[in-house]
C-alpha cells in the first residue's frame, strides 16, 4: 500500500498537467485519474509485469479520457490521437533534457558547495536553501549581523571564484 501511495504521489501531477490539455473541467480530470488509479489497484495482479509504469498511466489516462468523451461530448475539447501524444511526447523530451540539463548544473553547483568552509556551506544553505533572514542566521550562527553580511559576501565571492574557474577550463 506505501509504494501505491509513492507511485501516486510521484505522478499524480504530471497526469494532471497531461489530462488538462484536453478536458476543461477539473472534477471530471480528478475522477478519471482516480480511476486509473483504481483500476490499477484493483485489477494489479491480473495485470502482470509492466515493464514501464509511467507510459501505462498516461496510456491509461488517454484511454480513461477517450471512454469519458464518448459519453459526455462536453468534456473534452478534441479526442486524443496519436498525433497529439506525439506532439507531447516531444514537449516531454525538452522538458526532460532541460531537467536534465538543470540536473549536470545543480551536480556542479554541489562541487563548488563542497569547496566552501563549513560556516561558508553554513550561511549559503541558512540564507538560500532554508530562505532565512539576516536576522535569524544571526541568532542561528551566533555571530552580529555586520559579520554575518561579511560572510554572505566572502562566500558568494568564493562561489563565483570556481565558477570562473570551470569556464576557463570548459
Amino acid at each position: 500500500m506505501e509504494d501505491f501511495s509513492k507511485l501516486y504521489d510521484k505522478h499524480i501531477d504530471g497526469l494532471f498537467a497531461f489530462g488538462s490539455r484536453f478536458i476543461t473541467d477539473r472534477e471530471a480530470l480528478k475522477d478519471c485519474i482516480q480511476d486509473v488509479f483504481v483500476k490499477l489497484f484493483t485489477r494489479k495482479e491480473g495485470l502482470g509485469t509492466i515493464s514501464n509504469i509511467e507510459s501505462y498511466l498516461y496510456i491509461s489516462l488517454r484511454n480513461r479520457i477517450n471512454d469519458e468523451f464518448r459519453f459526455n461530448t462536453k468534456l473534452c475539447d478534441s479526442e486524443i490521437t496519436d498525433a497529439s501524444m506525439q506532439v507531447m511526447a516531444e514537449n516531454d523530451e525538452y522538458n526532460r533534457e532541460q531537467m536534465e540539463h538543470r540536473q549536470s548544473l545543480s551536480e556542479i553547483a554541489q562541487q563548488f558547495f563542497v569547496k566552501l568552509s563549513p560556516r561558508q556551506r553554513q550561511i549559503i544553505n541558512l540564507y538560500y536553501i532554508e530562505h532565512r533572514k539576516y536576522d535569524d542566521i544571526c541568532r542561528i550562527m551566533g555571530i552580529n549581523y555586520q559579520s554575518v553580511r561579511n560572510l554572505m559576501h566572502r562566500s558568494i565571492c568564493r562561489l563565483r571564484e570556481y565558477a570562473s574557474q570551470v569556464q576557463i577550463s570548459a
